[in-house]
Order: C-alpha cells, then sequence, then structure tokens
C-alpha cells in the first residue's frame, strides 16, 4: 500500500515539474524572440564586421549628413574642391558613418554614410569632394550557393556583357532584399561601403573598361596614392583596395603619379599599401549584396591570386561563406554580385584581368557535395 502511494506522489510530482518546464519554455520562446544559434551566430558576425568600420556615431539615424562628425583637415585641397569651408585657410570637413546591425530571424545590416575619408585626398583643382547621402540596409552575408549562380557566362562576350558593365550593380539579387533609404544610396555605380568611409564604385570606367589597365585606345585614369579620386558629382572613391582604409595615412597625400611605385604598376603597388596587421583575413568593406569584402590575404596569410569567381567572390570556408576579395587582376575589388561561374576565358575590357577561373576547394567540395 505505502509503495502505491509512494508512486502516485513520483507521478504527481513528475506531471508538476513537466506542466512548469513547459510554461518556463513558453515564457522563454514569448520574450526572448530570435534566439536561435544561427541567429546568435549571423548577428555577433555582422556586430564583429561593423566594428571594424570606423563610425562615427550609434546608427541607425534619420539622416547621416544632420549628425556630428570627426573633423577633418586638409591642406593641400583648395576652395573649389574642398568638400567643407576653408578654416584659416585650411579645407575642413566632417566624416561622418553609421554602420548598424539589426538582429531579426535574417539579420540584416544597414549603412549610412556622407562619402567623405578620414584622412587628406589629392583632388586636382578641376575636380571636387562632396558629401553624399548613402543609405542602404541589406540582408547580412546571405546564403548563397556555388549551385545556384547569379551569373554563368559561356561566352566571353557574355561575360563582358556582366562584368564591362559600369551599371551592372545598380542591384542586388533578389536574396540580398537591399533596401535603399535615400536617393544617393540608388547610385547605379554604387558597388559598397569601404570601413574608412570611402564608397567602392563599380570597377569600370565611364567607357566600360578597366580604369587602370584599360585596352589599347583607352586612357588609364589618374588617383591619388591612397588609389581614390572622385567622379564628376564629387564621390571620392575606389575601384581597387587601398591599405589607407585600413591604415590611414596623415598628413598630405601624392597623387599616384608622383608616387615611384604606384606610377610603375598601380596593382603591385596596392598590395604594399597595406600594412604588416592587414596581411591575413582582413574586412576592408561590405558590398551593397550584403557579402563581406576582404584584403588580399587568406586566413593562411597568402595573397589571393586564384579561387574567385568572375565576381571576384570566394567561398573561402567549409561552411559555405561567400565574400569578395581585394586582388591585384580586375575588378580588383567586386565585378558584380555573385556568386558567379569559373570560365575558361577572361574578359577583353582589361589588360590586366584574369585569364581564367578556379573553384576555391571549398567551392569544390560544395560543387561535388
Amino acid at each position: 500500500m505505502l509503495g502505491k502511494v509512494a508512486l502516485a506522489i513520483c507521478a504527481i510530482i513528475f506531471t508538476v515539474f513537466a506542466i512548469a518546464a513547459i510554461v518556463v519554455l513558453s515564457l522563454i520562446s514569448l520574450y526572448i524572440p530570435n534566439q536561435s544559434v544561427a541567429s546568435i551566430s549571423a548577428y555577433q558576425t555582422c556586430l564583429t564586421v561593423a566594428s571594424k568600420f570606423a563610425t562615427t556615431i550609434a546608427g541607425p539615424v534619420a539622416n547621416i549628413t544632420a549628425t556630428t562628425g570627426v573633423t577633418v583637415t586638409c591642406s593641400q585641397i583648395g576652395i573649389s574642391s574642398c568638400p567643407g569651408p576653408l578654416i584659416n585657410g585650411i579645407c575642413t570637413w566632417q566624416r561622418k558613418l553609421a554602420v548598424t546591425c539589426i538582429n531579426g530571424s535574417t539579420v540584416r545590416i544597414r549603412v549610412q554614410s556622407n562619402a567623405l575619408p578620414g584622412r587628406c585626398a589629392d583632388v586636382p583643382s578641376f575636380a571636387s569632394m562632396q558629401e553624399q547621402n548613402i543609405d542602404f540596409e541589406v540582408n547580412f552575408n546571405p546564403t548563397v550557393s556555388v549551385k545556384s549562380q547569379t551569373y554563368s557566362p559561356s561566352t566571353q562576350s557574355a561575360l563582358d556583357a556582366i562584368v564591362c558593365s559600369i551599371s551592372n550593380q545598380q542591384y542586388a539579387p533578389s536574396g540580398s532584399n537591399l533596401t535603399s533609404y535615400s536617393s544617393a544610396s540608388t547610385l547605379t555605380t554604387l558597388a559598397g561601403m569601404s570601413i574608412d568611409n570611402v564608397p567602392i564604385l563599380n570597377v569600370n570606367s565611364a567607357n566600360d573598361v578597366d580604369p587602370f589597365y584599360p585596352p589599347a585606345g583607352y586612357t588609364a585614369e589618374s588617383v591619388d596614392s591612397c588609389l581614390a579620386h572622385p567622379q564628376v558629382a564629387g564621390i571620392y572613391h575606389y575601384h581597387m583596395a587601398s591599405g589607407c582604409a585600413v591604415s590611414p595615412p596623415t598628413g598630405n597625400i601624392s597623387s599616384c603619379s608622383a608616387t615611384a611605385a604606384c606610377a610603375a604598376d598601380i596593382a603591385s603597388y596596392s598590395l604594399t599599401t597595406f600594412p604588416s596587421s592587414a596581411k591575413k583575413l582582413t574586412v576592408i568593406g561590405i558590398a551593397k549584396d550584403g557579402h563581406v569584402i576582404y584584403g588580399p590575404y587568406l586566413a593562411s596569410g597568402n595573397i589571393v591570386t586564384s579561387g574567385i569567381d568572375i565576381c571576384n567572390g570566394m567561398f573561402y570556408d567549409s561552411i559555405g561563406n561567400y565574400a569578395y576579395f581585394a586582388t591585384t587582376k580586375f575588378p580588383y575589388i567586386t565585378g558584380c554580385f555573385g556568386p558567379g561561374n569559373y570560365p575558361s576565358f577572361g574578359p577583353s575590357c582589361t589588360t590586366n584581368g584574369q585569364s581564367s577561373y578556379t573553384m576555391s576547394v571549398h567551392a569544390a567540395a560544395q560543387a561535388n557535395g
């Protein structure tokens, strides 16, 4: 009899604990949403990437140009080229940047920038830098697959139509869910944003050719020793990765043409601008499709010379992450929003392009998996 009573008591206690557990789990689900392991991991990764940017204010904000930024001075820029006032005869402006990770079932990243550098620049007297209002939000590191490529040209002319087009990055793939909050962020040539607040524009010149190593009949464009220059609307920008984004120089900046190594071979020179601390996997920006942009080195410290697709993207780890990598070959940072394919021919709009493309070991494993 006592045994039956004890069993009955145990059954009651077990039932009470089971009900309590269900209630607790329900409350956790109700009050702590979006806490799956995948969500936490993606959000934390986004926060790590965002921390690499030279932010000036916590975002998101209503209007980045209306915020108080970091004051920058540059004595070599005259009044006609200066994006701000001359104070005691010195060109002065403010760098303003907010990069915000937004947690949820899909992690988002918002970039708000006035597109002005935090260092001096060499701006010709006939050109100018102008403050912009770049503001876009996109899915952070959206999942993509080598088996489902955004672009897969089978001929050189088809490849040229993709990577030799200045406007081919006006839109991001649907999986990126790109949202623009200002007219400036819909720039057809905007490819992404560098960590130093300098926009990364589509690699092509207005003639749809490599701006640095164009085919015969075209003239190479001029940049400063940080490998940047302003376009006609005053947007100071990169086409090629520069270590100035990682370690901004102080004082005046010379032109590339006045810097012997840069004038001799700008692509090789670009590697020398990266400090030793950046000779590893180093975040240098975020693309407008939500994928991270890394410098020219892998985690191993090796320079990226292969494993990239036609967009300059690479599947770089065993869990399928895809990112863009800076290279010394056209398209240098990102030529399209990938993933792309790996043809046995290169584009004709450059004299410094890949002759063929090969998968990374991780892409090959995914393709064969």
